[in-house]
């Protein structure tokens, strides 16, 4: 037994070595230069050489399947249907000039009009817009993830060791430092919040104007995002277990407007807690992010109309993801919190844009709906991503009867509407 003295004391002496060294690679590499703004160009040298490395892997991996005849897999960006930006009235307009000769004056309901929605339905079903923007990207480059390897087969013993060495990497230096980044990073979050809740108003809680700040909705990082270049009150449910200690802790340094999961569905309630909170100049713009659920990072889905009626200025931030270096998005409805963060902080590093853009504020001529989807498509042009009318909240639910009829609504006008012109001519 005592032969094993000296076996454990060493384990323990690096055990204590790694440990001490971690946490001094974390002061001095992250946290100092983070406090004082300065940085030693490492993450860009880090990035430049891992897409070197990408590079290398994806033109090894498509020379290796031409000689091995391996199809090259690649996705489709767009659809696997081109579609032209056309409306429902010039469509069923080409069916009848394409068939019977007719045009929309003709009031009557023509057979060929149901081929317009045949194709529609066929086309929905083939290349659904919504279903596939809760699914990772897929990249057509490989990244040495896991996650895009449609083209990965073995294709050389340098390739395999490459990728075995990342995954040391990823899993023995990357995610323990990050989790120590995290321990270190939530508990400053909370002991800093709590101190600065005991601290008398001074210049920095000077009065500001009311706003709210708006965002598409990628990772429920996109709050650390924001919040690393300036101060917002956040708006959510409250929650139990760690994240409810993160809330009690936040609300004591900033007037968070935090809701319990019964007033939630109360709308008139929730409106009015944000008009209230938006018309005392002395709170913090409010971050909301209208979508309500994760988007994989290639569009923008429908923006909920609530935050648009209460009249306030609304700040548009439009946030794109690098997918490259690894997916922020959280899939809810396949990963739970443990599984994502664990994947996050094993990814290469997490890199994203951020674009913010002018104020709007609602026009008199529109409601609040059109205001959402005229903010939304600000977000949408600047980011790169997909402009969808669809509510994220299908991933969950079906499509409610008033979308079908609408679309029903719309036809009947088209035929009724060039009846009554006709009649009157």
């Amino acid at each position: 037994m005592f032969l094993l003295l000296p076996f454990d004391s060493l384990v323990v002496n690096l055990l204590g070595i790694s440990i001490t060294v971690l946490f001094t690679l974390l002061l001095v590499f992250i946290i100092v230069p983070a406090i004082f703004g300065v940085s030693f160009g490492i993450r860009k040298v880090y990035m430049k050489t891992l897409l070197k490395i990408f590079q290398w892997a994806t033109l090894r991996i498509e020379r290796g399947a031409k000689e091995k005849n391996h199809p090259l897999y690649k996705p489709y960006v767009n659809g696997i249907i081109a579609k032209e930006p056309t409306s429902l009235e010039e469509e069923i307009k080409e069916i009848r000039r394409s068939g019977s000769g007719k045009d929309l004056d003709t009031p009557e309901f023509e057979l060929s009009d149901i081929f317009y929605f045949c194709r529609k339905g066929i086309e929905t079903i083939m290349d659904d817009e919504v279903t596939k923007r809760f699914s990772a990207e897929e990249l057509e480059s490989w990244n040495l993830l896991s996650r895009t390897n449609y083209n990965f087969h073995y294709i050389s013993l340098r390739l395999t060791v490459l990728w075995g060495l990342g995954v040391l990497i990823r899993y023995c230096f990357l995610l323990p430092l990050r989790i120590a980044l995290a321990f270190t990073g939530i508990s400053l979050l909370v002991t800093g919040t709590t101190v600065v809740g005991y601290l008398p108003n001074g210049r920095e809680n000077r009065p500001r104007n009311g706003g709210i700040c708006v965002a598409n909705h990628t990772s429920p990082i996109d709050v650390i995002i924001l919040a690393s270049d300036g101060y917002y009150a956040m708006v959510g449910q409250i929650h139990g277990g760690l994240m409810g200690v993160i809330q009690r802790a936040m609300v004591k340094a900033c007037p968070h407007v935090w809701f319990e999961r019964s007033e939630v569905k109360d709308r008139h309630l929730v409106a009015k807690r944000l008009t209230e909170h938006v018309q005392d100049k002395s709170k913090l713009p409010i971050l909301i992010f209208p979508e309500g659920t994760c988007i994989n990072n290639t569009s923008v889905m429908m923006f909920k109309k609530g935050s648009f009626e209460i009249g306030a200025t609304v700040y548009p931030v439009a946030i794109k993801y690098d997918p490259q270096f690894g997916d922020a998005f959280w899939n809810s409805s396949k990963y739970g919190m443990v599984t994502y963060l664990l994947r996050m902080m094993t990814s290469w590093a997490i890199v994203c844009s951020v674009w913010y853009l002018p104020p709007m504020t609602r026009q008199s001529d529109e409601d609040a709906v059109q205001f959402a989807n005229r903010v939304k498509s600000a977000i949408a042009r600047q980011g790169g991503l997909v402009d969808l009318l669809w509510d994220g909240g299908l991933k969950r639910e079906k499509v409610k009867d008033t979308f079908k009829e609408e679309q029903q609504k719309l036809y009947s006008k088209m035929i009724v509407g060039n009846h009554e012109d006709r009649s009157r001519s």
